[in-house]
């Protein structure tokens, strides 16, 4: 045979060879893929009817009863471990007053695993609301809340200004050992704090930072004052301030002139 010709028939063969192990490879995947696909399927129609058993609430809620958290996820289908949103379930959660934010995961066989972040309360809002440390307004109520608690008013939509310049406030006056324990933030921007001791300051609209520090400054020599006890500072002024007296009691007479 010319050797032209038996080369060609070499790499006939080759290529044959070749397109049978590709077709047979590509049958086998394909036959593999068919029975992964039945056995899932198979799998899913047996276990079509897995329930969630247990419930696991995880995290440290200190206000939010764990009868509580688990009621509320009991309000969503638990009958089908597959067919259960926990998307539904997480919106149920974090519903309760105190939860802040809730993740749901679902651990096979049978197993619901609910973590629950609750807010942190640094203020009352308006009297009848919380904030939380990134002034956010939610409403709850306890019992094992600090009474120390500041007390913030303002309009609505003013939270996060309102606990910032609280922060920065009472930064200020520690300074001199004052404690702020109210502020107010009035319709038309105008603020005014009350403080530990019982003074309270009225800053106005403007350069309410510089007008604390102005405070800060003169406090120590109007405190030096003994027949008489500071009620209110006005510091509305650009310079300067006025000061409101009230008359000192008796007992706290003797106390500062022992002091």
């Amino acid at each position: 045979m010319h050797p032209f010709l038996e080369k060609a028939q070499q790499l006939k063969q080759q290529l044959n060879w070749s397109l049978i192990f590709g077709v047979s490879f590509f049958l086998v995947v394909i036959f593999a893929l068919v029975k992964i696909t039945t056995g899932v399927s198979d799998w899913l129609v047996e276990n079509k009817d897995a329930q969630i058993k247990h419930l696991s609430v995880l995290g440290q809620p200190q206000y939010t009863d764990e009868k509580a958290i688990i009621g509320a996820i009991k309000k969503a289908d638990l009958s089908s471990f597959f067919e259960l949103d926990v998307k539904h379930v997480q919106r149920l959660v974090q519903g309760l007053p105190w939860v802040a934010t809730a993740s749901v995961r679902k651990q096979w066989p049978d197993t619901l695993q609910v973590y629950v972040v609750e807010h942190q309360a640094v203020a009352h809002w308006n009297s009848d609301l919380l904030l939380n440390q990134a002034g956010e307004v939610f409403q709850a109520s306890s019992d094992k809340l600090p009474t120390s608690l500041p007390q913030l008013y303002g309009p609505e939509g003013s939270e996060i200004e309102a606990w910032t310049a609280f922060s920065q406030f009472q930064e200020m006056l520690r300074v001199n050992n004052l404690e702020l324990t109210s502020l107010a933030l009035s319709e038309r921007f105008s603020w005014q704090l009350w403080l530990d001791n019982g003074i309270r300051l009225n800053l106005g609209r403007k350069e309410k930072a510089k007008r604390v520090q102005r405070f800060i400054d003169v406090y120590p020599r109007m405190e030096q004052r003994a027949d008489a006890q500071i009620d209110v500072v006005d510091l509305r002024y650009d310079t300067g301030l006025a000061v409101s007296w009230k008359p000192v009691q008796e007992e706290q007479l003797e106390n500062k002139s022992k002091a």
